[in-house]
């Protein structure tokens, strides 16, 4: 599957509203919300688990990361943009920081 096909597959189960600043809003502070979820669930494994990662671990993850594509695949198409070309754009974008050493932290500032 290609990211624009999962976009496209992605797009299906969105429900929208009648305001489309609603609904960028929304997709908005749902990848936050979900990224938060990945974070919650990974603090738990250092927190209470010493960095064992089981099997459920791996499964919860794996749930709370696909969210986090969703709501990025949902406001990427929302902006006009497909989730091809954003993935190639920060691909270019890390290549570049990549090629001037740069890959570590300020890789934006020139």
């Amino acid at each position: 599957m290609t990211f624009d096909e999962y976009q496209r597959q992605a797009l299906t189960t969105a429900h929208n509203h009648p305001d489309d600043l609603m609904d960028k809003t929304i997709w908005a502070m749902g990848v936050a919300g979900e990224a938060g979820e990945v974070l919650e669930k990974w603090k738990k494994i250092v927190a209470y688990k010493d960095g064992h990662i089981s099997d459920d671990d791996k499964a919860e993850l794996k749930k709370e990361l696909g969210d986090v594509v969703w709501y990025i695949a949902v406001l990427a198409h929302s902006l006009g943009l497909t989730f091809d070309e954003v993935m190639e754009l920060n691909v270019q974008k890390l290549k570049d920081r990549q090629n001037r050493g740069v890959i570590k932290g300020k890789g934006d500032n020139r």
